[in-house]
């Protein structure tokens, strides 16, 4: 599959991606790594090669990120190795020991990276796929009145999608994302959303609406039950095209024969927040899985008029009132249930 940010071949299918998660991350028998302490700075500023098999445990290539930092001056050499950054694995999923890296693996999200740092990175150590600058902010869309600019990290070099795997009751889903442009989001043996959601479908749910989707976690998750209507939507273009691509990567898992993108990634990211809600792409085949950008105050106004079971993943649960007025809303105008997974 085509990537549709760097066009290269750093995405797969779902299928391929979990197939080699069983030996992706772990080690040959000639490799070998040092546990280093993540709140000391990094002695005689030294690392390890890879492996000749191609991997490298990963505070080993930390120590390598590490020692350029140093010598591009970001570091003095007295900072604690945990300064270098947050690292991102690809594909992401709950592990039980640290790994050991293949190349092109890792998005590093650094508050402290700078541009020409950036590049080097990506060019000498192997294990870098993307370099992202933080901000002390979550990317992406935090006004749910849409009034203010949403706000993104800066992808400085590389490449930063990625996927992670979620276990549901019915299998996993794989789903990518930009990760400079929406909130992290780590793989755990518990989800609770995904859990919810689980609960509430039935076998007569005929419509699963997940209102602000993200990249798709909840909707997949009623169309991997078997649910046979799903319709998906967010503001945020990059979390709606997601959501879209993420139905073709899982599409083996689906009832489905083709996914139809209505809009490309750059003509979506030329509109950056949707109001009226415009659909995006849509499926052919037994299940009928429709994706929406738009203000989700406006999405009953495409919604069927039959039941339907929406899930209001807001990402700003704690304020109440917003909770109670969008609730109130969709009752108001759609019927069927309403929950808060």
């Amino acid at each position: 599959m085509k990537c549709p940010v760097c066009g290269g071949d750093c995405v797969d299918t779902a299928h391929d991606i979990l197939l080699a998660t069983g030996q992706v991350f772990s080690p040959c028998p000639a490799c070998h790594g040092r546990i280093l302490d993540k709140r000391a700075p990094l002695k005689n500023r030294f690392y390890e090669p890879p492996c000749t098999c191609g991997k490298r445990f990963i505070d080993e290539v930390f120590a390598h990120i590490y020692v350029v930092m140093v010598e591009e001056g970001i570091f003095s050499g007295t900072e604690p190795l945990a300064k270098v950054g947050m690292p991102l694995i690809h594909p992401g999923f709950v592990m039980r020991v640290p790994p050991y890296l293949p190349a092109r693996s890792l998005v590093l999200v650094s508050a402290v990276v700078t541009s020409e740092v950036a590049v080097r990175l990506v060019n000498e150590v192997p294990e870098v796929r993307g370099v992202v600058r933080s901000g002390d902010f979550v990317p992406g869309i935090a006004d749910p009145e849409l009034g203010v600019a949403p706000r993104t990290y800066d992808l400085l070099a590389g490449c930063d999608v990625r996927a992670s795997i979620f276990p549901t009751s019915s299998g996993s889903l794989v789903l990518y994302q930009q990760q400079s442009q929406i909130h992290i989001e780590f793989p755990r043996n518990y989800n609770p959303k995904i859990e919810s959601v689980e609960r509430k479908i039935t076998l007569n749910t005929q419509w699963f609406v997940d209102a602000a989707c993200g990249v798709g976690t909840l909707g997949l998750t009623a169309a991997r039950l078997g649910v046979p209507h799903i319709i998906m939507n967010d503001a945020w273009f990059s979390a709606a095209f997601w959501s879209a691509f993420n139905i073709s990567v899982n599409s083996e898992f689906l009832a489905i024969d083709e996914v139809v993108l209505l809009r490309t990634y750059e003509e979506m990211k030329d509109r950056p927040v949707g109001r009226m809600p415009e659909k995006i792409a849509e499926t052919r085949g037994r299940q009928s899985i429709e994706v929406y950008q738009g203000d989700l105050a406006d999405l009953y106004r495409v919604l069927p008029g039959v039941p339907v079971l929406t899930a209001l993943d807001l990402f700003n649960k704690e304020d109440a009132g917003l909770i109670q007025h969008i609730t109130a809303l969709y009752r108001e105008h759609v019927s069927g249930e309403v929950f808060i997974p």
